[in-house]
């Protein structure tokens, strides 16, 4: 790859930074693409000796290229997502990796058309993790900042997923009992 294509590349890759998602850090700052990005890849390597037989080094990377489509599209929140979106930010990723050098954009594309699939393990665990950490950001952003929508959905998002290993499924668990900690303390209900 030449230092051109990097520099070239980097210009779309920024957007991740710049583009914000639905969700809220604690300090009250609106959580960027990018942000929730390096959220679930680290996860990933924090829980790896759990997962022994699995590519780790493989999930990683789902992690980080999860969202690459939203630098174009913009984070749309899941209860929002409808086709047309998805349909959308499938073809920005294929223009985006056809744009890299054949090398690199035939090993991004490989890995993205694992990640579509969700048959593989470490496409099930990255998706788990992406759904995962959007639970556990809402549980640290101040609760007046969650939707009434948002009450149930941090119950329900990504618990049939998770399902998907026994280590997974036990955390989540552990996720939505703080869900409910945090809802119980604050007094608040939905509208």
């Amino acid at each position: 790859m030449k230092a051109e294509d990097i520099l070239e590349f980097y210009k779309i890759l920024e957007k991740m930074k710049c583009n914000t998602r639905h969700s809220w850090t604690a300090n009250g700052r609106q959580e960027s693409v990018a942000d929730h990005s390096f959220s679930t890849a680290f996860l990933a390597m924090l829980i790896a000796d759990e997962f022994p037989d699995l590519d780790m080094d493989r999930v990683i990377r789902m992690c980080l290229l999860h969202d690459i489509g939203e630098a174009v599209t913009g984070d749309i929140p899941c209860f929002e997502k409808k086709e047309s979106d998805e349909v959308c930010e499938g073809n920005a990723v294929r223009n985006l990796f056809s744009s890299l050098p054949a090398r690199e954009g035939g090993r991004f594309s490989a890995l993205w058309e694992e990640m579509e699939k969700k048959e593989s393990p470490e496409a099930k665990l990255y998706k788990i993790l992406d759904r995962i950490d959007a639970v556990m950001e809402h549980n640290e952003a101040d609760i007046s900042s969650w939707l009434p929508l948002e009450y149930e959905l941090q119950v329900t998002y990504g618990r049939e997923e998770a399902k998907a290993f026994p280590f997974t499924e036990e955390w989540r668990e552990a996720v939505v009992r703080a869900t409910m900690e945090k809802i119980a303390d604050s007094g608040s209900q939905p509208a």
